[in-house]
């Protein structure tokens, strides 16, 4: 008698998907290759076990978010947009402001916007953890780093 051969489809199981903790120096890093990587671990894409509507990724954690490079002309040029629903509630911030007041902000926003936009994505957002110095409360996670070209 022969082995046959499986051709099941594997969907990974919330209570079977095992976490990693990865830490992400942002300093010098172009911020949408960065965050399409982050996106990439978030989903959990990067294992085998990927089922796409599970959560199966990892925690990242992004410190010195205010290093962050921006290519061309970004710095000057992009804004962010945003509406109270109220008449003239209009909000218009330029990236260079954010990076100075909330570094934060640019990573997520970069990142939110590369996430699926539901009850997953939201879900999965809320295992980014972004910070714009070197210092983090997640050591005892003991974060593996990660590299980034």
């Amino acid at each position: 008698m022969s082995k046959t051969l499986s051709f099941k489809t594997y969907s990974a199981k919330p209570a079977e998907v095992e976490r990693t903790w990865y830490v992400i120096d942002a300093e010098g890093l172009v911020l949408g290759r960065m965050a399409s990587e982050i996106a990439k671990v978030l989903r959990g894409k990067h294992k085998p076990q990927f089922t796409p509507h599970i959560d199966t990724g990892d925690f990242i954690v992004v410190t010195n978010a205010e290093k962050v490079l921006l290519t061309g002309r970004k710095s000057e040029q992009k804004t962010y947009f945003t509406h109270s629903h109220y008449p003239g509630g209009v909000r218009i911030d330029e990236v260079k402001d954010v990076i100075r007041t909330k570094p934060e902000r640019v990573i997520e926003n970069a990142v939110w916007g590369m996430l699926p936009h539901n009850n997953l994505g939201r879900q999965l957002f809320r295992k980014l953890k972004v910070y714009a110095g070197t210092n983090h409360p997640h050591a005892s996670q003991s974060p593996i780093e990660m590299k980034i070209n």
